[in-house]
């Protein structure tokens, strides 16, 4: 049984937030009636959990943990607390996994089968059949590991550029201020553990691909400079953190508006890398209109640091010093983005 969203309209299961005083099957087993009125008897074993993205009202998306229950249901009510607001609906196993939008999710329910689950309950083997698929996987790998292989580094390179294209999206929303600013931080946090994730497969990749794109230091060496992008992205946020800054002045503004923009840049040039020859003209031009915003991003610090200075350097000198750092920390952000391109241009330089 799924229940659409009240937001979207998308189906998904009905889930809440952990309940205080409350074990978690328990409040499962709570939400389940108040979204989708059933009643019945909640296993407090999970089936396992998946991980999603939630949006807050204050325009941050951060990374949630679903803890997933199943529930025996034994009544259907015709009238609970949320019936105005869902609409819910039973479906085969096949039916709700292409329904909804989680892969995680989608992978719990595709797993939910009578066998696998009583066979996953009773900490007994998988049937002969799985062990036969997984035999013929383990001779599929080995053969497959003789080949000469390119490996996803074009998939990895642009799956880290949407990082740090989020990564800049929430370093916006933070510099603007208001109450969901410790939700901005936390995304950004996480933006970059995403992003640290994707680069150590990169240099896993590098050491066990036998054919690569691109020659191997040219390979860790883009990857190395937008990692430290997002990495200070994260420095930043962790600085107005530490220092609980919560007004920010308009030059500092401007230059997290350049390091979204530049962000765009980088995850729109990063796609073309599959195609350097064809897409070699329109990459010089994103590496040169880089270059120039890491221009203008000086000449905007330079400003916002004389301002700083005029107005706190006499009389507020640590308010000073607190914003001389901050105006730092987004200054070498601007200056990775201009470390990323000139890698690219480096590439195209090299093979187109």
């Amino acid at each position: 049984m799924l229940v659409t969203s009240r937001g979207t309209g998308r189906w998904v299961l009905p889930k809440g937030n952990r309940m205080k005083g409350v074990v978690n099957h328990a409040a499962a087993e709570l939400e389940a009636l108040e979204e989708g009125g059933v009643v019945g008897s909640i296993c407090p074993a999970p089936l396992g959990s998946y991980q999603y993205r939630k949006q807050l009202n204050s325009g941050a998306s951060l990374q949630v943990e679903v803890v997933v229950f199943p529930l025996a249901v034994t009544q259907e009510l015709d009238s609970w607390k949320e019936e105005a607001q869902r609409t819910r609906r039973w479906f085969s196993l096949r039916e709700a996994a292409e329904n909804v939008a989680e892969p995680g999710l989608r992978d719990l329910m595709r797993g939910f089968s009578p066998a696998d689950f009583t066979a996953a309950a009773s900490g007994l083997p998988l049937p002969g059949g799985f062990r036969s698929v997984r035999e013929g996987f383990r001779m599929f790998h080995w053969f497959q590991a003789l080949l000469p292989r390119q490996g996803q580094f074009f998939d990895l390179f642009e799956a880290h550029a949407q990082t740090v294209t989020a990564g800049g999206d929430a370093l916006s929303r933070l510099f603007q201020g208001g109450a969901g600013m410790a939700q901005h931080v936390k995304e950004i946090v996480e933006r970059e553990e995403e992003a640290d994730t994707i680069t150590r497969e990169v240099l896993v990749s590098v050491r066990k691909t036998f054919l690569t794109p691109f020659d191997r230091g040219a390979i860790i060496s883009l990857i190395g400079a937008m990692d430290d992008a997002i990495d200070q992205m994260q420095q930043t946020a962790g600085a107005i953190d530490l220092y609980d800054v919560r007004e920010f002045t308009q030059e500092m503004r401007d230059m997290t508006a350049i390091i979204v923009d530049a962000s765009r840049l980088i995850a729109e040039a990063l796609p073309m890398l599959r195609d350097i020859h064809g897409n070699a003209a329109r990459l010089h031009e994103l590496t040169e209109r880089l270059v120039r915003m890491e221009g203008q991003a000086d000449d905007i610090h330079a400003k916002g640091l004389k301002n700083a200075f005029k107005q706190f350097g006499k009389t507020d000198t640590m308010r000073f010093i607190v914003e001389r750092e901050i105006y730092s920390h987004l200054e070498k952000v601007v200056d990775k983005f201009e470390d990323v391109a000139n890698e690219i241009d480096g590439l195209v330089i090299d093979h187109a």
